[in-house]
């Protein structure tokens, strides 16, 4: 399917992807049309091994260190295009550079050797909407825009992947996700953190309103109206809402993570007025937690 031009969802460790042939400027438009995305937002280049990075962008010492040590992962590199670069400039909105990765699923990297191609895949959901992380979040957002999907069971991580744009001098942090900063600040050293900007992003996420339910999202919540639905961290909860799910019982980010999308999912419903969500610890995989919360907070 992939090979004929068409999409495909499929599961990596972070979501599911919404895949494309990356070289295909019809496929790659194809995954724009699904998503109702808007034309300058970039898309992620997925690939199944990391010596195939080589030949489509310029690699430099920093950039084949974090490879070394992050891939398989969820970790996107933005880099420069190299000349013979085949990647449909749509994949890139433009830019003079890409973000690729290679996801640490199985099933992913099965899929991407054998379509034997670089795969443009961004989340598997209507554009500005909860990302999927099981396939049944797939159908509800795609059906009937898509070739098919193939079925992974739920996403261990449970946010995106960072992205970090290796471009420049210094490295900037424009997407936090499953690689912390402090995990890239052992490679690195002191790392730039970028804000988000609705013109011309370089990177997937980062426009202000994403990852966005139907229903209104409330942060940093201590207390909760009787009507509103109510995503609970740590052992002690908030009385009074209508419905109650705990992203992490235990404090644990790394849960909590996992749980975000699926849980955002099941909240958003009619019958609440709001998610109100306790809060997040702005460390680790919390900052990426906060960040998609913000995000989808923004109407």
């Amino acid at each position: 399917m992939l090979r004929a031009g068409e999409l495909v969802a499929f599961p990596t460790e972070t979501v599911y992807g919404l895949g494309a042939d990356a070289t295909n400027d019809d496929a790659v438009a194809a995954i724009f049309r699904a998503k109702g995305r808007p034309s300058f937002n970039p898309l992620i280049i997925h690939l199944s091994k990391a010596d195939q990075v080589e030949r489509l962008a310029q690699v430099d010492g920093r950039a084949a260190l974090l490879m070394q040590r992050f891939w398989p992962g969820p970790l996107s590199l933005v880099l420069r295009r190299a000349p013979q670069c085949n990647i449909s400039l749509l994949a890139s909105a433009g830019l003079d550079s890409l973000a690729f990765r290679v996801p640490a699923h199985p099933l992913a990297l099965e899929l991407i050797r054998q379509a034997g191609r670089p795969i443009a895949a961004p989340s598997a959901n209507r554009s500005g909407r909860v990302s999927p992380t099981d396939t049944q979040h797939v159908l509800k957002e795609l059906a009937g825009s898509i070739a098919g999907v193939l079925d992974g069971g739920p996403c261990r991580v449970g946010v995106e992947s960072t992205v970090l744009d290796m471009t420049g001098l210094h490295p900037v942090l424009l997407r936090p996700g499953g690689i912390t900063v402090e995990m890239l600040e052992t490679v690195l050293g002191p790392i730039e953190i970028a804000t988000g900007t609705q013109e011309a992003p370089r990177s997937p996420g980062m426009m202000e309103s994403h990852y966005a339910p139907e229903i209104a999202v409330r942060l940093n919540a201590s207390s909760v109206a009787a009507d509103e639905a109510l995503l609970a961290f740590g052992p002690d909860t908030l009385p009074g809402a209508a419905e109650t799910l705990w992203l992490s019982r235990s404090g644990n980010v790394d849960e909590a993570a996992a749980n975000l999308f699926a849980m955002l999912r099941r909240l958003d419903r009619p019958d609440f007025t709001a998610i109100a969500v306790m809060p997040i610890p702005e460390q680790g995989l919390g900052r990426a937690i906060n960040d998609r919360l913000r995000r989808a907070a923004k109407r």
